[in-house]
């Protein structure tokens, strides 16, 4: 099996109505419960971006591919993704407004995608999240996002809780910007590839093997980096 591969682009160069019918009728039902058609979109585009790249590291078309999720508390529904077809496959995904990514790979995969937000600094998300040498070190939202996405990549991992995302220091990541655009990194022994979008997405990727940034047809991803 190859190592892991990750696919994000705008929600509108993914999103297709067609791509309702991939979906489980739980994931549809989902969907559907969205108040506002642009996250229903991003929802439905998110969810078709990591059937494709599953199916590109399996060799399964995309159709044949079905999506299940676990919360550890809740049940099904929602919560960490497994493919039923491939279950000791890794996947993640992960939407925000407008823009979606996901992975698909060998051993356990977390993807998350935050805008950066404007505005004053976010002090009370800084409390929720920051370990004492990670608050010495951050000054703004753009380093303070950086660092919530490498968190939360881990929580999709099963390494972290919400309530414990002040015990795991990244202090030692650099937190300054790649300078081409995406940017790898090793920490503890897991792999990190990260970028941010020129609209403003700060992404980060943590998997157990090296993985690799995929292009589709038509897409317009690397203007945005």
């Amino acid at each position: 099996m190859p190592d892991c591969l990750v696919l994000a682009g705008p929600t509108d160069e993914i999103y297709s109505p067609a791509a309702l019918d991939l979906l489980t009728e739980v994931e549809r039902e989902r969907a559907a419960r969205f108040l506002k058609e642009a996250h229903r979109r991003d929802f439905v585009a998110a969810h078709l971006l990591v059937r494709r790249c599953a199916a590109r590291v399996t060799g399964v078309p995309e159709e044949g591919l079905t999506l299940l999720q676990h919360c550890d508390r809740c049940g099904p529904g929602h919560g960490r993704p497994s493919l039923a077809e491939f279950p000791e496959l890794g996947v993640s995904l992960s939407h925000t407004g407008g823009y979606v990514c996901a992975a698909a790979g060998p051993g356990r995969i977390g993807v998350d995608a935050e805008r950066v937000p404007g505005g004053p600094f976010e002090e009370s998300l800084a409390a929720q999240a920051l370990s004492p040498a990670e608050r010495a070190l951050v000054a703004d939202n753009e380093s303070l996002i950086r660092l919530w996405v490498r968190k939360e990549a881990l929580i999709k991992r099963g390494e972290l809780a919400l309530d414990g995302l002040r015990s795991a220091d990244l202090s030692a990541l650099p937190l300054d910007g790649a300078g081409d655009g995406r940017r790898r990194l090793e920490w503890e022994g897991r792999h990190l590839l990260e970028w941010r979008t020129a609209s403003g997405v700060a992404v980060s990727v943590v998997t157990d093997r090296p993985a690799t940034f995929g292009l589709f047809p038509g897409s317009r991803v690397e203007e945005d980096l």
